[in-house]
């Protein structure tokens, strides 16, 4: 229905439309008529004022920036550890890294096919307790020096030789008891 009405309008409208060209020079003649009228035209103005927009758009942008930047740099406070409490945790701190280092240079010295497994899942829980370390350190950072994540801290240290010392234990009663194997099967 709709397209018949739109054919019978154009039917009507049929030989009504100016489809002529402009006499040649109908473009530099209207643009006399505007020079003569004195009016400036819009469009001149506003692309003057429209130079300094992208200047203040980079501006705000670079400000904007350096906002987000300044307040993130405040909020992450560098991580405590124990040698930043007091000086002699930063001994026991220095102590304890010693020992963990000794202790793990005296496993690797110790790798054997035989005791690959016991060395392997040892650093893994190595791994582990450095992991809990490193979330004991955020929570004294945020606590202010409490205490109890001191007593953590040192713990930690603590069950980490220990695990390793264990772990040395268990490597030497492999070796002794192979020992002991090749004793009692050269006797026989």
């Amino acid at each position: 229905m709709k397209k018949d009405t739109i054919n019978e309008l154009f039917k009507s409208l049929e030989g009504g439309f100016d489809t002529e060209m402009p006499n040649s020079g109908h473009e530099n003649r209207f643009l006399d008529k505007l020079k003569q009228q004195n009016n400036p035209v819009v469009l001149s103005e506003s692309k003057k004022r429209t130079y300094w927009k992208p200047f203040l758009a980079v501006a705000a942008s670079l400000i904007l920036c350096f906002s987000v930047f300044t307040m993130m740099q405040q909020q992450e406070p560098e991580l405590m550890d124990l040698a930043s409490v007091s000086p002699e945790l930063s001994q026991t701190q220095s102590f304890f890294t010693a020992a963990i280092e000794q202790e793990i240079t005296l496993l690797e010295a110790e790798r054997t096919p035989e005791t690959e497994q016991m060395i392997y899942s040892a650093m893994r829980e190595l791994k582990i307790l450095e992991g809990e370390y490193e979330s004991l350190k955020i929570d004294l950072t945020e606590s202010g020096n409490d205490q109890r994540v001191i007593y953590a801290m040192i713990t930690n240290f603590q069950n980490r030789i220990n695990v390793l010392k264990t772990v040395l234990e268990h490597i030497e009663e492999v070796k002794n008891f192979k020992n002991n194997q090749n004793e009692n099967t050269t006797t026989i």
